[in-house]
């Protein structure tokens, strides 16, 4: 009697392993890359934005952000059920984007020719710049705020690890022929380094005049009057292998922007 349990013990203990064998070869195969046949086949588009009041975030008992109410206006036109993504590094974003993990990045990207040989953009979703966030002068012990570009050499400015903000102070350094010094920092949001200006922790820090408008209401103490760049066009990004899902979002924005959802939204948060 004995040996009869001794097998089934072993067949059982067999089938489970082959059982979690299973699991963990399906879950390490690669993700197939999608583009919008095999999204609207599947029913659901996956969205990666950032943790901030311009992507998602959590006002009491509601969600709110300007790219995830974009997002859910794009699911009303497209039938889709969107699955929203949170990730702050904007590497990480394209890394998932990569693995198929997620459709779309929809964070206000700056379109630069660098990444554009690597991604498709949609038509611009904003116009934005790169602003200096100083004290006042009221502020600053009476110290006027930085208006020339010129005397940011030597000086520290801080933004959050992998902002994009990094690749125009370096080339700043080039413009200015001189050197100025970046503290990326990967515990604090743009915001929170906004904060830290106001209240004195460090002088300098570099963002997108949008986020920095948003803070300027809140936080009297900063300047925000000093631009970092032009004017840039910032986009939302897909796979080069999803090209009929980037035209489908231009359509999509484009109904948006004719029915007028688009410039409710947009005032809503700028």
């Amino acid at each position: 009697m004995k040996r009869p349990k001794t097998i089934l013990l072993y067949l059982l203990l067999l089938s489970a392993v082959l059982t979690a064998m299973t699991v963990l070869y399906k879950s390490s195969r690669p993700v197939p890359p999608r583009d919008w046949p095999e999204i609207r086949s599947e029913g659901t588009l996956r969205i990666v934005t950032e943790y901030n009041q311009l992507g998602y975030f959590v006002a009491g008992d509601t969600i709110e952000g300007f790219q995830y109410e974009l997002s859910r206006a794009i699911a009303q036109l497209s039938g889709l059920e969107i699955q929203t993504f949170l990730e702050m590094s904007l590497p990480e974003s394209f890394s998932g984007l990569e693995n198929n993990r997620y459709d779309i990045i929809a964070r206000n990207i700056p379109v630069t020719s660098e990444i554009k040989d690597s991604y498709l953009f949609t038509d611009p979703v904003v116009l934005n710049r790169q602003v200096l966030v100083q004290r006042t002068a009221e502020a600053n012990r009476s110290i006027p705020p930085i208006r020339n570009q010129l005397e940011l050499a030597g000086k520290t400015l801080y933004i959050p690890k992998e902002s994009p903000a990094l690749l125009r102070i370096i080339n700043l350094q080039h413009e200015i022929g001189d050197t100025v010094y970046t503290i990326q920092e990967d515990r604090y949001s743009t915001e929170q380094l906004i904060i830290m200006v106001a209240k004195g922790d460090i002088d300098y820090a570099v963002c997108d005049h949008r986020i920095a408008a948003i803070s300027k209401k809140i936080l009297p103490e900063i300047d925000i009057d000093t631009d970092i760049s032009f004017t840039q066009l910032q986009s939302w990004a897909v796979r080069k292998t999803s090209p009929i899902l980037r035209d489908s979002l231009n359509t999509w924005f484009k109904t948006l922007h004719n029915n007028g959802v688009y410039d409710k939204i947009y005032k809503r948060y700028y």
